[in-house]
């Protein structure tokens, strides 16, 4: 079977993976979905698959930039509205990522018996497209990278929805209808946003950033809407088109695991995120005294999962959307500093 018309079926069936996910009221189920079956197909179907198949890299890349521009265009001013309880919680995030970072990377190295890049880039707290992609640039082993990092995100953004509706008494996120992307969005409309997603992959190839396939979109989409040059509207079909290519592709990553190996993986994300969740839970204790702003809120911003869902999960609270994406772009931000800077000293060493 031509690797093409295996990419196109791969696609196809995530696509409905992704609407049962949906359907079924999971949390990011056009990312989750795709993945899920994707990853089943090539562990347990792996001779349903041409000979030395590869989920096409230049397609991964398009989508991984729509992301990059959606994250981007989320940094307003209104960001920058620095008050004493934000920088407060700034601070705090400063001290947990490095915590939390160096807990897992101890999880996967002392625990999992993995490798040292492979450990360090699947304990990152977060940012799972830049933990992906710095991982593929130092050599780790994509597939356990893939399968920790995958684990780590759909823990959280499942576990945590599901704790929190249970304590509410409602579904929060995604799973109750919440939505980060824009709505009515016409077709004459998407040229401006087009256009940045082309901009920021051409200057991918040129600006020495970190996982610069995302980062290089991201940064442009924030400076063209801090700017007010250009509104970016992505509708939501965009942005379920491109959880659907990325996650198709990263479970086709998990080539050459096994049963035992999956199993393995499990347990470990089970530690690391229990682990870092109780971390979480005690810097939102600790803001919550000397801040007084709400506990849960503060919780969700220090949860290791997407930024869109912890956002969504924000707005299902009526907590402030802001807030929590704040604390996780500076999470991510922070995780993204520290893997570049790491990479650079691991490059060095080699």
């Amino acid at each position: 079977m031509p690797h093409a018309v295996t990419t196109a079926i791969l696609i196809v069936l995530g696509s409905v993976a992704a609407l049962g996910g949906e359907w079924l009221g999971l949390p990011l189920p056009y990312l989750i979905g795709p993945l899920v079956l994707s990853g089943l197909i090539t562990t347990i179907l792996p001779r349903r698959l041409p000979d030395a198949y590869h989920f096409p890299y230049w397609l991964r890349l398009i989508f991984i930039a729509v992301i990059g521009v959606m994250i981007g265009a989320r940094i307003t001013p209104e960001l920058f509205a620095l008050t004493p309880a934000r920088i407060a919680g700034l601070t705090a995030i400063a001290i947990f990522v490095p915590l939390a970072h160096a807990y897992s990377y101890a999880i996967f190295r002392k625990l999992g018996r993995y490798d040292h890049v492979t450990s360090f880039y699947a304990g990152a707290p977060g940012g799972l497209y830049e933990s992906l992609a710095l991982g593929e640039e130092m050599g780790a082993d994509m597939a356990r990278l893939t399968l920790q990092q995958f684990l780590r995100l759909i823990l959280v953004v499942t576990a945590l929805p599901f704790g929190i509706s249970l304590w509410v008494g409602s579904p929060v996120g995604s799973a109750g209808g919440m939505t980060m992307a824009e709505a009515n969005i016409a077709l004459t409309d998407l040229p401006p946003t087009i256009a940045v997603i082309a901009a920021g992959l051409l200057a991918g190839l040129y600006i020495p950033l970190p996982a610069k396939q995302l980062t290089a979109p991201l940064v442009l989409a924030a400076i063209v809407t801090l700017t007010g040059l250009v509104d970016l509207n992505l509708p939501q079909w965009l942005i379920n088109v491109a959880q659907i290519v990325i996650g198709t592709a990263l479970g086709s990553q998990f080539a050459g695991l096994n049963r035992r190996q999956l199993q393995k993986g499990i347990l470990l994300s089970l530690v690391s995120v229990g682990g870092m969740l109780i971390m979480a839970a005690g810097f939102a204790s600790a803001l919550h005294h000397y801040t007084g702003q709400p506990f849960d809120a503060l919780f969700i911003s220090f949860s290791p999962g997407g930024v869109t869902e912890m956002a969504l999960v924000a707005l299902s609270l009526n907590a402030s959307p802001t807030l929590v994406t704040l604390h996780h772009v500076w999470r991510i931000l922070l995780t993204v500093i520290g893997l570049s800077i790491s990479a650079r000293m691991m490059r060095r060493q080699l």
